[in-house]
């Protein structure tokens, strides 16, 4: 009996020891993996904060028409990729045409008009020299009506002391002053036409003026009246140009919602072509996340489209001015007694590769996964304030 018990007391103790070893084994691998993981830690991780909260995202050109009228044809569908100055919609440019013909007969017109101000200006001037001889005349004609008038009241007076003595007869005296009388009619004739071609060189002047006016400080091409007209004819031609719709920038069509046949307005949205190759990203990072994110930092990027197998280089670009919640069409009112802390997420605008996006195309909405690495870019500054 003794030599059993002596027997189970030395296997308890083999097996504490061999407990207590394994145990502090366990002890040292644990406190080695955490000194590997805390290392691991501040040595790398702590440099990177990510984020599913991404999409993609492009500034979206809307293709709107600047005249309106019937669309005579569509040339393209959703999906359909465009270049630059493709055309996408014609309209009916009947109304169009017949307004520049309008337009280009009023600049015709315009031309004829001015250079007859040119041309009255030269019998203008003439008619002034005219009405000036007219003037000069009359007074010429009034002297000799002031003379004929002394010389008839002279003999008036001689006739009329000498009828009194009886040396003229009643017939001669009726004579001098019927002449008498005609002189001084005359005289008030001369004196009205003297007045008369006064007025005649005045009225002449002023018309000449008012000529001068028209054409002054420009010749027929930069009077005002033809550049006015050159201008509603080049208005005119730019709405018949605009009758036909060419697409704003590279991209794909969507969202098309024109028909042939369909009378639009200008102004009105008949699709949209979204810039594939100018496709960026909005990451929206929690605010506890962006002290080390900086304005030029690299980016990481994947797409669910490509799973990991695809990773897209990328530079932040710029912060949002406000949060999510800020701009939302009701946006939360925190002055309340009922008041929940949540955490805010900021949008950051991250520009992606084109070189990447050429080899794998995104399209706007796809979400993506975003890691920044906080060690590249600038070294100083907050983040928002850096983007200032």
């Amino acid at each position: 009996m003794t030599e059993n018990a002596s027997s189970v007391s030395e296997n308890s103790a083999v097996r504490v020891q061999r407990r207590n070893k394994l145990l502090g084994g366990l002890a040292a691998v644990v406190i080695v993996a955490g000194i590997a993981a805390g290392a691991y830690w501040w040595l790398h991780s702590s440099h990177f904060v990510s984020t599913d909260n991404a999409y993609a995202a492009a500034e979206v050109a809307q293709v709107t028409p600047s005249v309106g009228g019937t669309v005579l044809e569509v040339l393209v569908k959703d999906t359909q990729a465009v270049r630059k100055g493709d055309v996408l919609v014609r309209i009916d440019p009947t109304d169009a045409k017949l307004a520049l013909a309008q337009a280009e007969a009023e600049l015709a017109r315009a031309t004829r008009r001015v250079k007859g101000y040119v041309a009255n200006d030269g019998g203008l001037k003439a008619q002034v020299t005219a009405r000036e001889a007219d003037e000069k005349r009359a007074a010429a004609q009034l002297l000799a009506a002031q003379a004929d008038m002394e010389r008839a009241t002279i003999d008036l007076k001689r006739r009329e002391a000498l009828a009194q003595s009886g040396s003229v007869s009643g017939e001669e005296l009726t004579q001098a002053q019927n002449a008498f009388a005609a002189a001084k009619a005359q005289q008030a004739s001369a004196v009205a036409a003297q007045a008369q071609a006064k007025a005649n060189r005045e009225a002449a002047i002023g018309a000449k003026q008012v000529n001068a006016t028209l054409i002054e400080g420009a010749d027929g091409e930069s009077n005002p009246e033809v550049l006015l007209a050159q201008a509603r004819r080049d208005q005119a031609q730019v709405d018949l140009d605009r009758t036909t719709v060419l697409a704003p920038v590279d991209g794909v069509v969507a969202k098309r919602s024109v028909q042939i046949g369909q009378r639009v307005q200008a102004g009105a949205a008949l699709m949209a072509v979204v810039p594939v190759q100018q496709i960026y990203v909005d990451a929206n990072f929690k605010e506890g996340q962006l002290g080390k994110v900086r304005v030029g930092q690299q980016v990481e990027l994947q797409a669910d489209l490509y799973s990991s197998d695809v990773k897209y280089k990328g530079t932040i670009v710029g912060f949002s001015g406000g949060s999510g919640s800020a701009f939302a069409a009701i946006p939360a009112q925190n002055a309340t007694g009922n008041w929940i802390k949540v955490v805010q997420r900021l949008p950051v605008r991250i520009q992606l590769e084109p070189a990447e996006l050429q080899k794998n195309p995104l399209r706007v909405g796809l979400s993506m996964h975003v890691t920044v690495d906080t060690r590249t870019g600038p070294a100083d500054g907050a983040g928002v304030a850096a983007a200032q």
